[in-house]
């Protein structure tokens, strides 16, 4: 037992030194390590200059949607030219067309990938039924930074 206490204290006592050597460092300037040593690659490829690339400024994107909406060309965006797209979403979901959505109508999509999910048509989905419901996630862009020389170390 007393060894069990002696190695408790012990252990507390390695842990506020270790703490106050390293608060006494951080306070008084010192650095912990000194920084890595830059190699020859590392210059060669922070030394190139990044290539402008063009980029829409917000008036190009404001003008562009303005544009998408505009359907008449007229200069003005009309309430009817602004709903347009919302009507569009509405007559996707009111499928038997009477104005109205009700919720079957509005869960449909929904209703419609459990449906395709549930592959014994038990009516639940096990947890490999489930998983086919994820959302798929969009590949990301390639990087436009260049590969670095040292990239396989």
């Amino acid at each position: 037992m007393w060894r069990y206490l002696a190695g408790g204290v012990a252990a507390l006592l390695l842990v506020a030194g270790g703490w106050l050597i390293v608060g006494g460092q951080a306070h008084s300037g010192a650095p912990t390590s000194a920084p890595p040593a830059a190699r020859p690659s590392d210059i060669s490829v922070s030394s190139a200059p990044a290539p402008d690339l063009p980029e829409a400024s917000d008036a190009t994107r404001a003008h562009r949607r303005f544009e998408r909406f505009d359907r008449d060309r007229d200069g003005k965006v009309t309430r009817a030219e602004y709903l347009e797209p919302r009507r569009k979403a509405f007559a996707k979901l009111d499928r038997d067309g009477d104005g109205r959505l009700s919720f079957d109508e509005w869960a449909a999509r929904t209703a419609d990938r459990f449906a395709a999910a549930d592959r014994d048509r038990s009516g639940t989905l096990d947890e490999k039924e489930f998983a086919a419901t994820a959302p798929k996630r969009k590949q990301r862009r390639a990087s436009p930074c260049p590969e670095s020389a040292h990239a396989d170390d």
